[in-house]
């Protein structure tokens, strides 16, 4: 391919190849400018529903609205030249049944131009995948803690420890029969995680859930610090953003308030002069 030539975007059949080959990378993002960013470095670009935690300060994902998808959606589909853009389908917009499912997934990629959907759960998400996929949506399924069940769960606790475990790894074997092209696995033991792996024949990402899957994600505003107290246990800080930029703001007030801001650098003269 040549330098002019316009880069290839990344679709389901590639990811879906990718199985047991280098490990696929994926953020999230919400917006044009981190989409780009994520873009040159990720494979997929996950417009997740943590949007609504991350951006609009919402206390789960549960308040989520398909608007507030398509509206993120569309400005990560902007962004990203390269990397595949799959968008969350919300709380509520799926669980009623696989028609209802077909027409809100079908909405979101018509009106944001994105390839695939995400959606949680696992056997009693089967049918539902299986309608979609044969209908044309590809699908990014999501087992093991599926924060839109968090008041059933109880929390955002490890999912699969014990007698759980074979629920999970049937959860992910249901969604693998049904067509999804890969899966996610959020806070999966590892060892559990390594199993349902080696299972499948389409890739695994983990959140919190081992090195052994195909691919990882994270939310990318906590990979780079922008939170100060919020740290999962399975998130690797990869910057400090959030205390740079209170240092930023600070310095700033503070230059605005003893008025070292604007300096005539930054300001425009009452006249301009005449060049001879």
């Amino acid at each position: 391919m040549s330098a002019t030539s316009p880069v290839r975007p990344v679709l389901p059949p590639d990811i879906r190849a990718r199985k047991g080959g280098e490990p696929l990378v994926v953020l999230t993002a919400y917006s044009t400018p981190v989409a780009r960013l994520v873009d040159a470095h990720c494979d997929v670009v996950l417009v997740g529903d943590s949007v609504g935690m991350v951006i609009h300060g919402l206390p789960s994902t549960l308040g989520v609205t398909m608007e507030m998808m398509i509206l993120h959606g569309r400005a990560v589909v902007r962004g990203a030249q390269k990397a595949m853009p799959v968008i969350d389908m919300p709380f509520g917009s799926y669980e009623e049944g696989k028609e209802q499912a077909f027409r809100n997934a079908a909405r979101l990629m018509a009106e944001t131009g994105a390839p695939a959907v995400k959606l949680e759960g696992g056997q009693h998400m089967a049918e539902t995948i299986a309608f979609l996929t044969a209908r044309g949506v590809p699908v990014m399924a999501h087992v093991g803690l599926t924060p839109q069940a968090v008041n059933t769960f109880g929390g955002y606790k490890v999912v699969g420890r014990g007698e759980e475990a074979e629920k999970v790894m049937a959860d992910a074997r249901a969604v693998e029969e049904a067509g999804a092209f890969s899966v996610v696995l959020e806070k999966v033991p590892v060892g559990l995680a390594a199993r349902i792996t080696q299972a499948l024949t389409i890739p695994t990402i983990g959140i919190g859930a081992g090195v052994r899957c195909d691919g990882q994600v994270l939310v990318v505003d906590d990979m780079l610090g922008l939170f100060t107290d919020f740290r999962p246990k399975f998130v690797k800080r990869y910057a400090e953003l959030g205390k740079t930029a209170d240092e930023a703001i600070a310095a700033y007030a503070a230059e605005v308030r003893s008025r070292a801001f604007p300096a005539a650098e930054h300001s425009f003269a009452d006249e301009v002069p005449v060049k001879k």
